[in-house]
């Protein structure tokens, strides 16, 4: 299966909230609300248009990756910081790297830009592979002043976070609940299930 990677493009908008939202399914909750977070990032001035990615195959988007501007704050003190998500791709496309393929582009399109770190929630089983540490290593934090496994940080380049701590803060202005019943009203009824593994 051959995969190309290219920028999304406006024309791409309502295929990429619908797999977003079949690969979020009933995953962390039932149901999902991820491609209402897609649909409110690019209408957002912390989105970076410039790497948000999406991969096709045979004509078809199977996946994407969306990155945000963050920042950790220290005493008064903000340090700029990256985080992406959501990153989605289609459940019967997973586990064909595809995923793997979207960070990696990703990554090197963020150096290109001059950004040095990125931050997520995600699982540290996957996120490992590519340089994610538990933040605290850097003496970051949530912004409650949390840490733990699903909280991780990677430098994009050597010493990135260098002399860098605090508390992280992510997606701005994004309000996830306003608006979301008549978002979700355009997308085929899915039904909604508890399911093992859910954590929210």
């Amino acid at each position: 299966m051959e995969i190309s990677i290219r920028l999304e493009q406006s024309k791409d908008y309502d295929e990429v909230n619908n797999l977003t939202r079949e690969a979020f399914w009933n995953v962390n909750c039932p149901g999902c609300d991820e491609h209402f977070l897609a649909h409110l990032l690019r209408k957002s001035p912390i989105f970076i248009k410039e790497l948000c990615f999406v991969a096709e195959t045979d004509g078809r988007i199977v996946g994407n990756i969306m990155y945000s501007k963050a920042k950790i704050i220290n005493a008064g003190q903000e340090f700029e910081a990256l985080t992406f998500g959501p990153l989605s791709v289609l459940p019967e496309y997973q586990k064909k790297a595809i995923g793997s393929k979207l960070i990696m582009h990703s990554f090197d399109g963020a150096r290109a830009l001059g950004y040095k770190s990125v931050i997520i929630y995600g699982n540290p089983a996957y996120y490992h592979r590519f340089g994610f540490r538990d933040a605290g290593d850097f003496g970051i934090t949530t912004k409650e002043g949390a840490n733990f496994d699903a909280f991780m940080a990677a430098e994009l380049v050597e010493g990135g976070l260098k002399g860098i701590s605090g508390s992280f803060y992510e997606f701005p202005g994004i309000d996830f609940v306003n608006g979301f019943a008549e978002f979700e009203k355009q997308f085929p009824y899915k039904e909604k299930l508890v399911l093992p593994g859910q954590w929210r």
